[in-house]
């Protein structure tokens, strides 16, 4: 089985500085990679796969799942969770767009208390 590669440095501090402005989101080592959590949901999981590339997961609203899973690359519909959705990360990743995704799918998985502290992207 070939090895997964570390997520890179730069990839983990963008990503750092996305998720550190959300309310007792708290990063963690994952089984392979790094992830966020908010209480006991995943909120994102950043990993290397065994075909060198890198992705992120991350949760959507049922609405969005199916574009997700019709976009095509760089974004997909996991095979696991009926809202986890992910984006493949290299050179063209728009960073702005991923942190809205991701503010998104903190939000989903907050408690309400914590999601209303929150700014949400709009439109």
């Amino acid at each position: 089985m070939p090895d997964r590669p570390d997520v890179p440095g730069d990839h983990l501090a963008r990503l750092r500085a996305m998720m550190s402005r959300l309310p007792e989101c708290v990063e963690e080592d994952a089984w392979v990679g790094v992830r966020w959590r908010v209480g006991g949901s995943t909120v994102a999981h950043v990993f290397g796969g065994e075909d060198q590339l890198f992705r992120i997961t991350f949760r959507a609203e049922p609405d969005e799942v199916m574009a997700f899973q019709h976009l095509g690359a760089p974004y997909f519909k996991t095979e696991w969770g009926s809202n986890v959705v992910g984006m493949l990360l290299d050179d063209d990743t728009d960073w702005d767009e991923l942190g809205e995704l991701l503010t998104d799918s903190f939000c989903i998985q907050a408690p309400p208390r914590l999601a209303d502290l929150v700014d949400r992207p709009t439109g």
